[in-house]
């Protein structure tokens, strides 16, 4: 049990978060929306409140770390609880059962159903009130544990009075006298839960004591607040007074909607779509929050928040329209018209008016102030079952007044930005409305199309589905385009979309769904500052955007930028898919192009270009000489000003940056090229380089050296051309096409030969040496490498020395000259000990351990196989580990270590298929033979 009704513990131990008030925050602030997702920003606005330190995201994603370990530890025997991660929110993975809080309430919302017995409801209650330890969150200070212990002390009174209701119908009246004389003591003021203790009192034969406690309390109404007890109270003392029975009013039967059916039952709900399809997720999830109605003391909340076009009010009506038998006194509904272009949107205050002309309301009983009239509003739900449906609300301010506090009501609010307040403060649920999936739009151009017509053109319903980018709004203008010539082929459309702008093929002649309009709203309600921000991602290449990217892109400071962002965020304008990366959908990315090529000037976007290319070339690089310091450099242009570059500082920190960015830094390479950026072009593609070879992406590296060879080409720079070839040859080489391999690194000779440039030459026929080799023709290959032995040390180059030397070694191991290959491969090993390339290192120690097998040094080549794959490790060179881990089977087995050989092998081929290398199928046939009968065995 995750406890939150007094101090907060896990499994029945005090959370061992250290001294750490802020991670048990944390913990409490999942915890209380367990098995939902929170926000990031709602999680950092209850551990820290409105005024948050700068680094609070990053510390937020430590104490998340933290509870992870906390709770895998905590679990035992029961189901682990676990925090999961995912579109810029946590989720406390747990039965909502296993925490105090939902136990509590779920216990309560059954004993208040009409058809619980009275035996059964003092057993429910009794549970419930077991589960306060003191006051909620003890010694958690900040806003929101404030907020939540003053909700939380109210649901507890209100649970108590009928826990003692329930004594006095059906149990021990004595048993309860004391905790609720405790509970009176802490809430001196709350007269329900006094006048149930006066009720006890009575029952149990205290008279004086019931006579003497309504006094007290009369006495502190008039000093404190200068009012006298209510009529609750008053009942109960006159029914002590004259020895009547004590048996509350809340025991006798509720009345029922068709006690009133004289009253307007208004059903406000718009017109349901006939073609609604799929949103099972989400409605799944307003069901379950549906599920325990009507809710212990707080009225029920949802808001589903997402972009222009995503399908949130026909989501909100068709639902409604689904459950409206369970809100027998009515369904509200209103359009406050948030992001409407034809005027402002609509006041609460008018739309309460509203509300009280659909229950019927006389205008001479409606009162002129607007705080009047809110609470008259509240008052006419409050014993009453609605649904209120917000649709289109601009802000968490903008639906306060418009929320009852009945707890038999239910509101779902829809808008286009998160609403993070009601979350953090009315405790509403988030629901993120996402676009369909490629099933659910192919649904959504059936029900409007037919069956027969989609499903006769598969591949076109395909790219509409891509062209539309599953945005339910766009899907269906593209249907009405279909419908207008049903005779025509889905081809026709298609064509149109691939033909004209795709924000012009999307205009549905309606300013209501013009995509371009819808978008517009949500742009305009921007501050110039993110407006701006907005255009300029459009400019941006790569699938996702960070905000040290973005900041550069805008030059502004990482803090200005990161508020920006989550401006747009809140907005849904673009998405937080993980923690502090951006992604757009990719029609709102047309839109922001569309934007920033009409409203900003040729040389802003240049210069926003430049400095975004800037970023990532001088990270990259930066990253670069972290992984391979002792690689040749190269010369970059400074950053211009306003560029912002990620602050690397270790091996670690430059893979993971590498890791993450790499779809983004091929985008820019790309980019790059076409905008004409030919020196950042070239110079990022060698960046990219060694990372892509070591990672296993040969066809992502050949694209790279495509690039760097066009680009090279127009800079008229030989040297940079040179290692253009290098570059395209190696990659070549990769894959296998050992012709246009050797094509380009002859012309990197040949440019060698005509500028003097030795090294240039030495890195060639290094390259072409090991071309040859994967040939198979290893005594050409030799020649290769000691040409280029003796250029690198001629040149001084003694990272170049070390490394051909253990190429040497290799390719004489290859021709069974195993001494000599010895001998090459320990000098390699000295020198290259000398600095701090641990790949290369790694390499020779493998080259060791194949000689030392091909000597029958079993135990000698498993320890030098060990240290190169912890070098491999290190570096995060997946395929040059997966190589090696093959080659040390193969030492196991001869060493008569089937097992051991086994081990290994499942670990490289788990590797190789990782990476769709294959050597895959190689391995896969080492490991059948092992478990083959022993007389079809083979040797590997």
């Amino acid at each position: 049990m995750l406890r939150l009704l007094g101090p907060v513990e896990v499994a029945g131990a005090p959370s061992p978060a250290g001294d750490s008030p802020r991670q048990r925050l944390l913990l409490a602030a999942l915890a209380t929306d367990a098995d939902r997702p929170v926000p990031v920003e709602v999680l950092v606005d209850r551990v820290w409140g409105t005024n948050p330190p700068p680094r609070a995201r990053r510390t937020l994603h430590a104490y998340i770390a933290r509870a992870r370990r906390m709770l895998a530890d905590a679990a035992g025997d029961a189901e682990p609880m676990r925090i999961d991660g995912r579109s810029g929110t946590y989720l406390l993975r747990v039965d909502p059962q296993r925490v105090d809080l939902h136990r509590f309430r779920l216990l309560v919302g059954q004993a208040r159903d009409t058809g619980c017995p009275p035996p059964r409801r003092v057993v429910l209650l009794r549970e419930a009130m077991g589960l306060w330890r003191g006051p909620p969150l003890a010694g958690l200070s900040g806003a929101w544990p404030t907020r939540m212990r003053e909700s939380w002390q109210h649901e507890r009174v209100d649970a108590t009075v009928a826990w003692a209701q329930a004594e006095l119908v059906a149990g021990d009246p004595a048993a309860a006298v004391h905790p609720v004389a405790a509970l009176v003591g802490d809430h001196p003021l709350a007269e329900s839960l006094t006048a149930a203790l006066i009720r006890l009192l009575a029952r149990t034969g205290r008279t004086a004591d019931a006579l003497r406690c309504y006094e007290d309390i009369r006495h502190r109404l008039a000093e404190e607040l200068g009012m006298d007890p209510g009529q609750e109270l008053r009942q109960a003392h006159q029914a002590v007074l004259r020895g009547e029975s004590t048996e509350p009013e809340g025991a006798r039967p509720t009345r029922t909607p068709s006690a009133r059916t004289v009253e307007p039952v208004p059903a406000q709900l718009p017109l349901n779509l006939a073609v609604f399809t799929g949103r099972h997720r989400e409605l799944a999830a307003l069901d379950a929050l549906l599920a325990p109605a009507p809710g212990p003391g707080t009225t029920a909340l949802a808001v589903l928040s997402g972009t222009a076009g995503i399908g949130k009010t026909a989501l909100a009506v068709h639902w409604g329209h689904r459950v409206r038998d369970r809100f027998p006194d009515g369904q509200l509904y209103v359009n406050l018209r948030g992001f409407d272009p034809s005027g402002p949107p609509v006041d609460p205050a008018a739309a309460i008016r509203g509300f009280l002309d659909a229950f019927a309301v006389p205008a001479r009983q409606v009162p002129v102030d607007p705080d009047a009239q809110t609470a008259l509003y509240r008052s006419l739900l409050a014993d009453r079952q609605v649904l209120v449906v917000l649709d289109n609300a601009r802000d968490a301010q903008h639906v306060r007044p418009l929320l009852p506090a009945a707890p038999g009501c239910f509101v779902v609010v829809t808008s286009r930005n998160h609403l993070g307040g009601l979350v953090a403060a009315e405790g509403a649920r988030l629901l993120v409305v996402d676009l369909l999936t490629g099933q659910e739009a192919e649904h959504l151009l059936i029900s409007r199309l037919g069956a027969g017509r989609v499903e006769a053109e598969p591949r076109a319903v395909d790219e509409i589905v891509a062209l539309s980018g599953r945005l339910p709004l766009a899907l269906a203008i593209i249907a009405v385009r279909a419908a207008v010539h049903p005779g025509s082929p889905l081809t026709r459309v298609t064509a149109e979309l691939r033909q004209r702008h795709r924000l012009d093929a999307l205009d549905a002649g309606d300013p209501a769904v013009d995509l371009r309009g819808v978008f517009a709203l949500s742009y305009d309600a921007l501050t110039p500052g993110a407006r701006r921000l907005f255009r300029l991602l459009g400019l941006h290449p790569g699938p996702d955007v960070t905000s040290p990217a973005a900041a550069s892109l805008i030059a502004l400071s990482h803090r200005d930028t990161h508020r920006l962002l989550h401006e747009l965020a809140q907005a849904n304008l673009i998405t937080e898919p993980a923690p502090g990366r951006y992604a757009f959908h990719d029609l709102l990315r047309a839109y922001a192009a569309d934007l920033t090529h009409r409203l900003d000037a040729d040389d802003d976007r240049t210069a926003a270009t430049h400095r975004l290319l800037d970023h990532y070339l001088h990270t990259a690089y930066h990253a670069e000489r972290l992984l391979l310091p002792a690689r040749e450099q190269i010369t970059l242009t400074a950053p211009r000003p306003g560029v912002t570059v990620t602050g690397l500082t270790s091996f670690e920190q430059a893979l993971t940056w590498f890791t993450a960015e790499h779809a983004v830094l091929l985008a820019a390479t790309h980019h790059a090229v076409a905008r004409e950026f030919h020196a950042h072009a070239w110079q990022l593609s060698w960046t990219l380089a060694n990372f892509l070879e070591s990672n296993g992406f040969p066809h992502d590296f050949a694209a790279v050296s495509r690039v760097a060879v066009v680009a090279t080409h127009r800079l008229d720079d030989p040297w940079a051309e040179v290692r253009a070839y290098l570059l395209r040859g190696h990659s070549c080489t990769l894959l296998g096409r050992f012709d246009d391999a050797r094509t380009h690194l002859r012309h990197a000779i040949e440019l060698c030969g005509r500028t003097g440039d030795r090294l240039g030459e030495a890195h060639a026929r290094w390259d072409i040496a090991k071309l040859l080799e994967r040939q198979g023709r290893h005594g050409e290959a030799l020649d290769h490498v000691r040409q280029a032995h003796e250029l690198y040390r001629s040149a001084g180059n003694r990272l170049g020395q070390a490394t051909t030397l253990n190429g040497i070694g290799w390719l004489h191991a290859q021709l069974g000259d195993y001494e000599s290959a010895l001998a090459a491969c320990e000098h390699a090993l000295r020198l290259l000990q000398q600095g701090d390339d641990r790949n290369r290192q790694a390499s020779t120690y493998d080259s060791l351990g194949y000689i030392h097998h091909q000597l029958h040094h079993h135990a000698t080549a498993v320890t030098c196989y060990q240290r190169a794959l912890d070098g491999f490790r290190d570096t995060g060179a997946r395929e040059d580990e997966a190589i090696t881990l093959t080659r040390l089977g193969h030492t196991h087995y001869a060493a008569g270590d089937p097992g051991a050989a086994q081990h290994v092998w499942q670990r490289a081929l788990r590797l190789l298929t990782d990476l769709g290398h294959p050597d895959a199928a190689h391995v896969r046939t080492r490991l059948a033979s092992l478990t083959a009968p022993p007389d079809s065995q083979r040797s590997p």
